[in-house]
């Protein structure tokens, strides 16, 4: 499933080629994967521009120049392609957006979603959110963690407790802060806490700034989404060797959560 880095590189490059393009045309082939009726979303959407494209966790929202906004979470397996007619993917599109030629394809949207929505509905469904990661302060995200008794994995991915973070870079930021990630939050000590805060910012930033972890590239000629791959810490990496010790990555199971840790440097 796509994370803050994932969405953050589809902000970036989607910012540099569909703000303020307007949209000329509107097909809906799963009208499960949006919140209206077709003729309903259409007639809302085309015709008006992109005016801004926001990130808040998992999400990107296209404001529009109704001052309505398109919510999109892919969840899983969804995924994004901007392109045309000639190299679009051979995919089934669930919903597609075109400014001209240009065509945002929206692929994969069996449980994301694309919602059109007005800025209270848009507040509340986003209210229950905890803070974007890059912008909690260490005195705060001590006070956050201390309130807490779960493991750190479950506790990373939870959306309410911090926005942003999945299986993926839970389990990159607990390598990068040396700690178990099936630790007790009430278990830490305060350096502990410390180098796991210190751990979230750059692991996300080396993340965007390398194009996040998914394999699909986002245009014709792609060369950075996915850059992540071939520099992940531990995530997906059961059995390959530590890059601090050369112990074997392990992989476990709790509450249905699966996580990849060392089992030497993590404690």
């Amino acid at each position: 499933m796509p994370e803050l880095p994932e969405m953050e590189t589809y902000r970036i490059l989607l910012s540099h080629n569909i703000i303020n393009k307007t949209i000329t045309d509107v097909e809906i082939n799963r009208e499960k994967s949006i919140n209206k009726h077709v003729k309903d979303f259409t007639s809302h959407v085309q015709g008006e521009t992109i005016i801004q494209i926001n990130r808040r966790a998992k999400h990107l929202i296209f404001e529009l120049s109704s001052g309505q906004n398109l919510l999109l979470h892919l969840m899983l397996g969804g995924w994004m392609f901007l392109g045309n007619e000639s190299n679009g993917p051979d995919r089934t599109k669930q919903v597609i957006l075109s400014f001209g030629d240009l065509k945002l394809y929206f692929i994969g949207l069996r449980l994301g979603y694309l919602h059109l929505l007005s800025n209270e509905e848009l507040e509340e469904i986003l209210a229950d959110l905890g803070p974007e990661p890059f912008e909690v302060s260490a005195e705060d995200f001590e006070k956050m963690i201390s309130k807490k008794k779960g493991a750190l994995k479950p506790l990373l991915v939870n959306q309410k407790f911090i926005a942003g973070i999945g299986n993926c870079y839970s389990d990159e930021i607990c390598y990068k802060a040396k700690l178990n990630p099936l630790e007790k939050a009430n278990n830490l000590t305060e350096e502990q806490t410390k180098s796991l805060y210190v751990a979230i910012k750059p692991v996300l930033t080396k993340a965007i700034e390398l194009g996040g972890y998914m394999d699909n590239p986002m245009y014709e000629g792609d060369k950075k989404t996915g850059g992540y791959n071939d520099n992940r810490l531990v995530y997906e990496r059961e059995g390959q060797n530590c890059f601090r010790c050369e112990t074997k990555i392990v992989r476990v199971e709790s509450s249905a959560i699966k996580s990849f840790y060392c089992p030497k440097c993590q404690r």
